[in-house]
């Protein structure tokens, strides 16, 4: 038993190379969930973007981490500070910016919060948290046949998604 009084039987642990990806979670957008979190609002995900690729503009409600392993990005508000492989990123809660990877990029996001994705007039598009990161990531499996990875997911305890009770029903 550990200090903290939990047992852990085994290691939660993932290789993205070897749970895959949903590919196309939005367009351009290829997506390894590694922890989705709804309840506390904290998401992991693996993400590669392909060249061209430019999300909407967003703002953070909570921090993000965002280390780069491959590729280049930078946000269109502050485009001389490109983020390239081995880059890390901090952002605090509150920053608004707009993704772009002309050349194609991935890496890890450690998100706490949502994203508030605003069209280009500004309003709401949508919001995107754990709880939605999961059951759109599900709905695209569903609707293209593509294999669902299996991530870290809490439910009693801390364990793996394909073992969760409470995955979303699509």
């Amino acid at each position: 038993m550990s200090a903290n009084g939990q047992a852990q039987d085994y290691l939660l642990t993932l290789n993205i190379h070897k749970e895959g990806e949903i590919k196309n979670a939005l367009p351009g957008v290829h997506v390894t969930p590694c922890y989705l979190n709804p309840e506390a609002g904290i998401w992991v995900i693996y993400a590669r973007f392909d060249a061209g690729t430019q999300l909407p503009e967003h703002y953070h409600t909570g921090v993000v981490h965002f280390y780069t392993t491959a590729g280049a990005w930078h946000y269109v508000e502050h485009p001389d500070d490109v983020q390239t492989e081995g880059s890390y990123l901090f952002e605090p809660g509150g920053s608004t910016h707009t993704l772009n990877s002309p050349d194609g990029a991935e890496g890890f996001m450690v998100v706490e919060g949502a994203n508030v994705n605003f069209n280009e007039d500004g309003s709401l598009m949508f919001i995107m948290d754990a709880g939605w990161i999961e059951q759109t990531l599900h709905a695209v499996a569903k609707a293209t046949g593509q294999k669902m990875p299996r991530y870290i997911k809490p439910n009693a305890n801390n364990d793996y998604s394909d073992k969760a009770t409470n995955n979303p029903d699509v």
